[in-house]
């Protein structure tokens, strides 16, 4: 037996819809609902579900907080990612620089989402794209 992978992950928000406009407008995911009154975003074959920190859902984490994440997303380009960014309001923690992801090397702009998380967007540096 061996995980093989990554279905799915959640993150506390503070506000369920401002999470859903950022990740919207600034990055492109999409917003789904499924069951009663529970949103995820979804990008390519992944997801986010999103739970408000004053109605979360059992089983959860033991202390679920908001800005406690710490994601990096694989884009398929950093080509106009700082002026996209600027346009959206979303000011650049860190700029390009070189970091270690879990293929090799990678090239990774920091930002914060409307919770604080941390968000690394970023592009392996021998080209690898991410699957779609």
């Amino acid at each position: 037996m061996k995980v093989v992978g990554l279905d799915h992950l959640v993150l506390t928000v503070a506000s369920i819809p401002a999470t859903i406009a950022f990740y919207e407008r600034v990055l492109g995911m999409h917003a789904e609902t499924f069951g009663a009154g529970r949103w995820a975003l979804r990008f390519g074959p992944h997801k986010i579900n999103l739970h408000q920190v004053d109605n979360t859902f059992e089983p959860k984490a033991e202390r679920p907080t908001c800005g406690s994440g710490d994601l990096c997303f694989l884009m398929d380009s950093l080509e106009g990612l700082e002026a996209h960014l600027a346009a959206c309001g979303v000011p650049v923690l860190v700029a390009r620089s070189t970091r270690t992801g879990a293929r090799g090397p990678l090239t990774s702009i920091y930002v914060r989402d409307p919770d604080l998380n941390l968000i690394e967007l970023s592009i392996y540096q021998d080209g690898t794209r991410p699957a779609a």
